[in-house]
């Protein structure tokens, strides 16, 4: 990825999905009926699968990423049951638990480009995330592949998202996710400030919050 003089930094991206996840599960949790509230949250995952592609690239040990990814993927799961649930809830995990997936594969796509066993890794990761029923399914590894193989084409990887989140989802709720293409398409290529464990605890931390003013208010 080309450095540009102007734009997005990968700073203020990842703060464009952190406040538009937070207004979408705001939504989920407090104020259901309000459908705008999910729309405006359907930015935030394809942003997080955009910057993963990113760290992945520049990252210097992607395992002690993977492991990280995988840590506060079972750190948030009970913070992401109780938002959501209410409890203890093994039919669905949260969102760290597809991005691992995805970033294995990145890694097997590095490592193995164009090889027969990085095609078996990607169909596993989605076999995984729909059998662990996790945030977005295999959806989700699509999208972050998709990202992976377009990473030079700045305006390609982007079409290419948008058309694949419509052939997904048509014209439903999930159909707002295109427009994350455009905060995409402004990234200059600078990482910013790191932040990096505060972007990764507020995950967790912002759930259980919800799930304790949903406990107080109904």
């Amino acid at each position: 990825m080309t450095e540009q003089k102007f734009g997005v930094s990968g700073f203020a991206l990842k703060w464009i999905a952190i406040i538009s996840m937070l207004i979408d599960h705001t939504g989920a949790v407090l104020f259901p009926q309000y459908l705008q509230l999910r729309m405006i949250g359907r930015l935030a995952f394809p942003i997080y699968c955009f910057l993963l592609v990113e760290g992945a690239a520049h990252t210097k040990d992607i395992r002690k990423y993977e492991i990280r990814l995988l840590l506060f993927a079972l750190l948030s799961e009970l913070p992401f049951d109780l938002a959501f649930f209410g409890r203890l809830y093994l039919g669905h995990q949260n969102v760290f638990f597809t991005l691992f997936l995805g970033l294995v594969v990145v890694e097997q796509y590095q490592k193995r480009r164009q090889k027969l066993s990085s095609f078996l890794i990607f169909v596993a990761a989605m076999a995984a995330a729909e059998l662990l029923h996790t945030d977005y399914g295999a959806a989700g590894i699509i999208f972050i592949l998709l990202f992976c193989l377009l990473y030079p084409y700045a305006v390609g990887k982007q079409a290419a998202f948008a058309a694949m989140n419509f052939l997904l989802y048509g014209a439903g709720v999930q159909a707002y996710a295109g427009l994350a293409a455009f905060p995409m398409l402004l990234y200059n290529g600078k990482r910013g400030p790191s932040m990096k464990y505060f972007f990764y605890a507020f995950y967790p931390l912002h759930l259980l919050a919800l799930y304790v003013i949903c406990r107080m208010i109904y």
